[in-house]
């Protein structure tokens, strides 16, 4: 068994490009860019920024190049994929590029702080206004789990120091 799945969320680096084949399909690209901080063991603020290509289909490629702007956060599935191609110099070289089939915008219009997506029909067109998943549906999906009811989170009273119990794990 083998599995390729890709989930990525990160920052748009630049406004998707939106190119459409010859059967009329649309292709977006465009980069987005995730960052890992750390301290080393001096105590110093280390951080690694990732850059992805991203590549999209269809109507979910439609609807980036409609939705998506530069410095957007954004959540991506999809799987990696390689091709391979001769550099300007002559020597055969490797990229690697995500092929994504399910998006989710994170954040407000402008792509700033909250948690809201931006949903659309079932036709894939809308305005944003929520929060919802775009799937690419000529790609075969995997099954999913219908989404769980909510809960209600009563609060607990305070606990007294007396009545705590000594297996704090730290």
């Amino acid at each position: 068994m083998s599995v390729n799945k890709v989930i990525l969320v990160g920052n748009l680096g630049r406004d998707p490009e939106v190119r459409y084949m010859p059967n009329g399909d649309a292709v977006a690209n465009f980069s987005i860019a995730t960052s890992e901080n750390w301290k080393d063991k001096n105590g110093q603020r280390q951080e690694r920024t990732e850059w992805h290509n991203i590549t999209m289909y269809r109507k979910l490629a439609e609807i980036a190049g409609q939705y998506l702007k530069k410095g957007r956060t954004v959540y991506i599935e999809g799987r990696i994929q390689s091709r391979k191609y001769t550099g300007k110099d002559g020597a055969e070289r490797t990229a690697y590029e995500i092929i994504a089939d399910q998006m989710q915008m994170v954040g407000g219009r402008d792509g700033g702080g909250s948690s809201a997506g931006a949903p659309m029909d079932d036709d894939g067109y809308g305005a944003p206004q929520g929060g919802s998943r775009m799937r690419d549906d000529s790609a075969p999906a995997a099954p999913s789990a219908p989404p769980a009811a909510p809960r209600r989170m009563e609060p607990k009273p305070a606990a007294k120091f007396d009545d705590m119990d000594d297996d704090i794990p730290f």
